[in-house]
């Protein structure tokens, strides 16, 4: 977006109320940004129906089959606080850009695999290129959209792209699969990431360096250690079992990672994530609502598709038919709080984002064993509404509690803790199923605990989550401003001295 700059001559600067209109007829941006980081989610949930046939082509073993899924959610979530201190020292959308090179190169790399190895290492240097795009994705937003009410509706479209593109990613994946091959699972990306590149160097203004910030190399290996040992151990929690010696530990070496990041930025001069930011409320009870309703939600997508296929005997692309009342209204939903956060503030929505997901989850929990589909219809479509509809609220919470020269380190954690919620969901989902005595048991104790989880957020949204931004008082204050003026303008008009007295 172009900022107009006070030039001598008498040339005035665009009126306040004009800006928040140019903002809102310029989507380009928010395109760019949201177009890249759907390629970004989207890699995660497209693989999975597509894994059984390339392991056949490729002969490849089931380790090299769990790398083809698991090694990018590892390089992705372990890296994405790197991605966000190199956009704040080296300039957002320049590493965004860099971002989209990588991802797009190489997801052509993955089409032309020729081994499984190979797909493995493209793999992880898509996860790479992932990690890289996604923190700075929601700091170009808000240097593109200034204006809160703006920017809620901008960060409410992002977040739907996360739910779309995980719900979407089954029922895609089948029909490629199905149609003209597993190489197009990635070859679709290649088409995506020219345009958002396009939009990006047209339509997106360069962001702020600060190089004068360090890297602190120490403390990126620290959290990239202490979250892919994290991932890594939840994976197999839900193959192994929470008592497994593999499961145990990788959580006690992720501690310990997290405990020497920790000890490292205290007496770091130029720490990544400065700890007083953690002291903010708002800025760390945001970021754990993100990772209660991922755990959640994720939570939830994973064994419904599990119950579906496996349980209904529906296929791939049935599968992603069934899910797609829950893709169906998130969008909606993002669009609606987008509007009206500014009226309400963020916090109400929050709040009855959760609180309607936990009901549709625990309407789920309490359907009864092997209810019919119709009836699982509205909680899932709960589960996607109060999610979205949530979202907004908490990115704008966390990223409204960053100073300015924090901005990708800010989105690189709320990120961070969603992808450990969603990591943890599915662990714990698939735990549920492999261990419960009887199958539906396991279901609908996953059900509920997604509920409880629904529910803790919404407490917490209550405590952190601020009441309504200034913005919003201004907007909530103007019809009480206009009737003063006009009662002043009477006053100011009435003949009698006495009465202007």
């Amino acid at each position: 977006m172009a900022f107009a700059e006070s030039a001598g001559g008498g040339e005035s600067l665009p009126s306040p109320e004009a800006a928040p209109e140019s903002e809102r007829r310029s989507w380009a941006p928010l395109l760019a940004v949201c177009a890249g980081y759907f390629m970004v989610i989207l890699d995660v949930t497209v693989i999975n129906v597509a894994v059984p046939v390339i392991g056949r082509e490729l002969s490849a073993s089931l380790t090299g089959i769990q790398w083809i899924t698991d090694g990018y959610t590892l390089v992705f979530a372990g890296f994405l606080l790197t991605g966000g201190a190199l956009g704040d020292r080296l300039g957002n959308r320049r590493v965004f850009c860099s971002g989209v090179t990588v991802f797009t190169a190489s997801s052509a790399a993955c089409a032309l695999a020729p081994n499984a190895p190979f797909l493995v290492a493209a793999r992880l240097v898509e996860g790479l290129g992932a990690a890289l795009i996604v923190p700075g994705s929601l700091a170009l937003l808000q240097q593109a959209y200034p204006a809160p009410a703006a920017r809620s509706r901008a960060f409410g479209l992002w977040g739907s792209m996360a739910g779309i593109a995980a719900s979407v990613g089954p029922l895609l994946g089948g029909l490629l699969v199905s149609t003209v091959g597993w190489r197009w699972v990635f070859l679709i990306n290649l088409p995506v990431g020219v345009a958002c590149m396009v939009l990006t160097l047209r339509h997106v203004a360069r962001s702020p360096r600060r190089t004068t910030r360090a890297l602190d190399w120490p403390a990126q290996c620290a959290v990239v250690a202490a979250v892919a040992l994290l991932t890594a151990a939840l994976n197999e929690a839900g193959r192994r079992g929470w008592s497994d010696p593999v499961f145990l530990a990788g959580v006690g070496l992720a501690v310990l990672a997290a405990a020497a990041f920790a000890l490292r930025e205290r007496l770091a001069q130029s720490p990544v994530l400065p700890l007083s930011l953690l002291r903010s409320r708002a800025m760390s009870g945001g970021s754990v609502i993100g990772l209660l309703f991922n755990f959640a939600f994720y939570g939830m997508l994973f064994t419904a598709s599990v119950e579906f296929q496996h349980q209904r005997g529906f296929s791939a692309l049935g599968t992603g038919l069934a899910l797609f009342p829950a893709v169906a209204t998130t969008m909606f939903a993002s669009v609606l709080s987008g509007r009206l956060t500014r009226r309400t503030g963020d916090r109400p929505l929050v709040i009855s984002g959760m609180l309607l997901a936990a009901a549709g989850l625990a309407g789920w929990a309490a359907a009864g064993a092997d209810p019919a589909y119709p009836l699982l219809v509205a909680p899932m479509m709960a589960a996607g509404f109060g999610t979205s509809f949530a979202l907004t609220g908490s990115t704008a919470t966390v990223m409204g509690a960053a100073p300015p020269g924090y901005s990708g380190a800010a989105s690189a954690l709320f990120n961070t803790t969603r992808q450990i919620g969603s990591a943890t969901g599915v662990a714990l989902g698939g735990s549920l199923l492999a261990t419960a005595t009887d199958y539906n048991t396991g279901l609908r104790t996953s059900m509920a605990i997604g509920a409880l989880a629904y529910l803790t957020a919404a407490g917490l949204a209550w405590l952190c989550v601020p009441a309504k931004s200034e913005e919003t008082a201004r907007c909530l204050s103007a019809p009480g401003r206009r009737l003063r003026s006009s009662l002043q303008a009477i006053r100011d008009l009435w003949p009698c001295e006495r009465w202007r007295r």
